[in-house]
């Protein structure tokens, strides 16, 4: 069972690759919410936890994460592609 931890900054356009954004620009979003990721998730196919009370570590605010349950078959890469690019849909 593999779990893959999705944190706001790895999809936030406001954030550097260095400051912890994961996609390229053109997939991230502004100020991605764990609600929003969790959501995004479900609709991929897999299961999402939120935790509210985590901190990323590079943050002094706590956004919380979302933790996706069994998703063997993706890598954490592809994971994030399909996660970005559906969120950039809900938003529209």
């Amino acid at each position: 069972m593999v779990e893959n931890v999705i944190w706001p900054a790895a999809l936030d356009a406001n954030r550097s690759r260095s400051d912890g954004r994961r996609v390229s620009l053109d997939l991230a979003v502004e100020n991605p919410t764990v609600d929003e990721i969790a959501k995004a998730v479900q609709q991929v196919g897999y299961d999402a936890v939120i935790e509210r009370d985590k901190t990323y570590p590079r943050e002094y605010e706590g956004r919380g994460r979302v933790v996706v349950k069994d998703a063997d078959d993706a890598t954490k890469s592809d994971l994030l592609g399909a996660v970005a690019a559906y969120m950039q849909a809900l938003r529209e």
